[in-house]
Formats: C-alpha cells, sequence, structure tokens
C-alpha cells in the first residue's frame, strides 16, 4: 500500500493534470475559481510545478490547497512574479513531501494596495555610507542615497528600512540593521543556521566558498538575503502596526504552512531540517521549451469541462 500511495503522488505532467480534473477536484476548484477561470487556474498549477523539480514529489492534494489558497487571495503562483510559492518540505511524520504555501513579499504589497488602507508603502536596502540617522522614538530616518544606480547596487548593504503611510494620515517605519536581520535569519531559517549562517554569507559574498560546496548554499537566505529582508521587514511592519484587511490577516496567519484539505494549516518548525526551500524563494529552474508546450490549455481545457 505504501508503494502505491507513492507511486500516485508522483508528480508527472500527467498525473497532476489528471488529478487536477478528477470530477471531486473539479469540483473543489470550482468552488474557489468558477467558470472557464478554472482552466486558467489549472494551467498556472501546472506550470509552477514544472519550474520547480522539488515539488513534482509533492502530494497532489497539498499542491491544490497551497494553489487554492493563493487563488482566493488573488495572487499569482508564477515563480518570476514573486507573489507566492508553493515550497516542498519533506514530512518526516507522514513519509511523503508536501508543498508549503509562502507568501512573496511583493504578495504583501499587492493585498496591502488592494486593500484601499495604505496611501504609501515602501521597503528598501540601505547601503554603506548611506545613513547618516535614525531615531526610533521619533521613527525620522536621515539618509544620503547613492544617487548612481550601479553604484548603489554594487555597495554594500548595511540596514533594511520599511514604512508605510495610511489614508488617514497615521504613518510607521521601521529600520534593521544588518545584524540584527542576520541574527533573525540564523533564529528562523534552519538552512542558513546549519550551513553556518552570517560567516558563510560573508564568504560566499566573498567568492570563497569552492565551487564543489556552492550546492550547501541553496537556502535564498543566502542567494538573495536582501529579497528575504524586505519580506521580514514588511511582514514585521505591516503585522505589528498596519491596519490589516481580511486577506492579509488570512495571508500572515496561512504563510509558511501546508494547507489541508479541510482549510487548516500545519506549521513547520522553524528548527526542523525538513524544510526543502526555506521561506518563499524557493530555487526556480527554467523549465526547457518541450517541457511547457507538453501541456497544452486545449488539453486542459477539454478534460476540465467535457467530464
Amino acid at each position: 500500500m505504501a508503494v502505491n500511495n507513492s507511486l500516485a503522488n508522483r508528480q508527472t505532467k500527467t498525473g497532476l493534470t489528471a488529478y487536477l480534473t478528477q470530477d471531486a477536484v473539479k469540483k473543489q476548484i470550482n468552488s474557489v475559481v468558477g467558470g472557464k477561470n478554472g482552466t486558467r487556474f489549472i494551467s498556472s498549477i501546472v506550470s509552477a510545478v514544472q519550474t520547480t523539480p522539488a515539488l513534482q514529489e509533492c502530494t497532489n492534494p497539498s499542491i491544490l490547497s497551497a494553489a487554492l489558497l493563493g487563488e482566493a487571495l488573488n495572487l499569482s503562483p508564477s515563480p518570476q512574479l514573486g507573489q507566492f510559492y508553493m515550497v516542498p518540505f519533506d514530512n518526516k511524520k507522514k513519509g511523503c513531501k508536501e508543498a508549503q504555501f509562502q507568501l512573496g513579499y511583493k504578495g504583501y504589497i499587492q493585498l496591502a494596495k488592494r486593500s484601499g488602507v495604505y496611501k504609501k508603502i515602501n521597503v528598501i536596502s540601505i547601503k554603506e555610507g548611506e545613513l547618516i540617522s535614525y531615531n526610533p522614538l521619533e521613527e525620522e530616518l536621515e539618509v544620503n542615497l547613492i544617487e548612481d544606480d550601479y553604484e548603489r547596487e554594487n555597495t554594500p548593504t548595511i540596514g533594511y528600512y520599511a514604512m508605510f503611510e495610511e489614508v488617514n494620515g497615521y504613518r510607521h517605519s521601521i529600520y534593521w540593521s544588518k545584524q540584527k536581520m542576520l541574527a533573525h535569519a540564523e533564529k528562523y531559517s534552519f538552512a542558513f543556521y546549519k550551513n553556518g549562517g552570517a560567516k558563510s554569507l560573508e564568504l560566499l559574498e566573498q567568492g570563497k566558498i569552492p565551487e564543489k560546496d556552492l550546492w550547501k548554499y541553496s537556502s535564498f537566505w543566502f542567494k538573495d538575503f536582501d529579497g528575504m529582508a524586505h519580506k521580514t521587514m514588511l511582514r514585521q511592519l505591516i503585522s505589528k502596526w498596519g491596519t490589516m484587511s481580511i486577506d492579509l490577516q488570512k495571508a500572515i496567519d496561512k504563510d509558511m504552512a501546508v494547507i489541508q484539505e479541510d482549510g487548516s494549516a500545519d506549521y513547520v518548525d522553524n528548527d526542523s531540517d525538513q524544510v526543502v526551500a526555506d521561506q518563499e524563494l524557493n530555487e526556480v529552474v527554467e523549465p526547457d521549451q518541450q517541457q511547457v508546450t507538453e501541456v497544452k490549455t486545449s488539453d486542459i481545457e477539454s478534460e476540465f469541462f467535457n467530464n
């Protein structure tokens, strides 16, 4: 039985599409998506799974549940858009891999904008030599930003600033030094901590990690530390001081969780070694053109609407 279940959960293009077009599953999809949007929804899931090979080993129900939550929030699963991600992790208790729902920082921004509450919202990396002063009591940041974009992009980051202004005039901002963010990453990302954390990141940035060992640093706390930091800043800012819409609350509550078929959420412990790709920025592998064209929208439409 275990072998049969394992085979049933293997994610091939045909197997995933077949699962998504079963009568019971179509009914579940239609209850959230409705109408001919089902074709677009299924195509987006199949495409997302194709571009992330590790997802192909995850259970069908966990992929569908994560995708349905994203759809309910009107966010795209496209890794290129960065609104939300389906991230694989190894559930050793169940003996299978499952997909987590993880909100991207661009998803935070989208949901905040749609709420109609925020007049301004921004997050930015502060570069070496730019910070003049920051007064946390008055929330006053004084900086002298580097004007040349190329120079600024190649200047080391020393901290992160995030702010919002609501339409009613209420403002709030926070600033974290990079050292504070590094400590946060080591506390909440096992993949970052177990592979040397801040010390390894510094060596990686200096090009001192041997090529044969680079595979150890696939966590995006290593590969895109600033991007991960921006999500953390927005989460801290909005969840603690911002006005929360229902969609924002739902997204934050279920961020980094496996969504069960009944809508409940199972969370991965931050000290777990089960996470395949921590937080939202799982590695995206570009699919070859042949793989993409093998799954045609017309084929999915035929299966979805003619049964």
